[in-house]
């Protein structure tokens, strides 16, 4: 891999990091469209490999916050929503799927833009727990579905859960590739490779944390799910 490609992985890796580090979310948002367009090597898998560690820190940082009780019934969803996406894998391309998880983005993002709130109720956590799991395994992309239900959270809460959802999530999402064969060793060195850089974003968005106000939060979390969107739209038409 051409030595700028690296530093640009790594540049890219830092800045997705400290985003996801203040809002809660958008580590691969940001970082697997763009570092699918320099490198196929740079994702979708080495970000799911990069994340665990991030997300593991964040919710042991923020752990007052955590709500136990939501998120058992969010993973309760995601593992079989996992095992549909490795299903889904097998029986269309990944461009048709990636269409279908983007206009389900956009319509969250929709019924978020309206002032429309979700009622966090068992089926809800576990409904989005469900698509996170499915979107998550297709395009490593698991965030937006679990937006609707923490935007009208104050920071700590959203980071810690998302956060501890994130970490079981990827584990559930990493462990069924494994067992479907589509994580490489190559994965796992670019991986490693990117690791620095995430732990340096991460400690860049700690002193920011404090700034982000509630109504700020829910305007990030608008904005990173509809680029998430576009993203996997982008990706999609490319590689039709």
């Amino acid at each position: 891999m051409p030595i700028e490609v690296v530093v640009f992985a790594l540049a890219v890796t830092f800045l997705a990091a400290a985003v996801q580090g203040v809002v809660g979310m958008g580590f691969a948002m940001v970082s697997v469209p763009i570092l699918a367009f320099a490198d196929p090597l740079l994702a979708p898998v080495p970000q799911l490999l990069v994340t665990l560690p991030l997300a593991v820190w964040m919710a042991r940082q923020e752990r007052r916050h955590l709500d136990f009780s939501g998120i058992g019934w969010i993973i309760g969803g995601r593992i079989p929503g996992a095992v549909v996406g490795v299903a889904l894998l097998t029986i269309a391309t990944r461009p048709m799927l990636e269409l279908i998880i983007a206009a389900a983005v956009l319509a969250a993002v929709a019924i978020m833009a309206s002032g429309y709130h979700l009622r966090r109720t068992r089926a809800a956590e576990v409904g989005a727990g469900f698509l996170s799991g499915v979107s998550g395994m297709v395009a490593s992309i698991g965030a937006p579905a679990l937006a609707l239900l923490y935007t009208r959270d104050e920071g700590p809460t959203v980071r810690a859960n998302l956060g501890a959802i994130f970490a079981i999530g990827i584990l559930i999402t990493i462990s069924a590739r494994v067992v479907s064969g589509t994580i490489t060793l190559d994965d796992v060195r670019v991986a490693a490779l990117l690791l620095p850089a995430m732990g340096a974003g991460y400690l860049v968005s700690v002193p920011l944390q404090t700034r982000v106000s509630q109504r700020l939060l829910r305007r990030l979390i608008l904005a990173l799910s509809l680029l998430g969107a576009i993203a996997l739209i982008g990706r999609a038409v490319t590689a039709a």
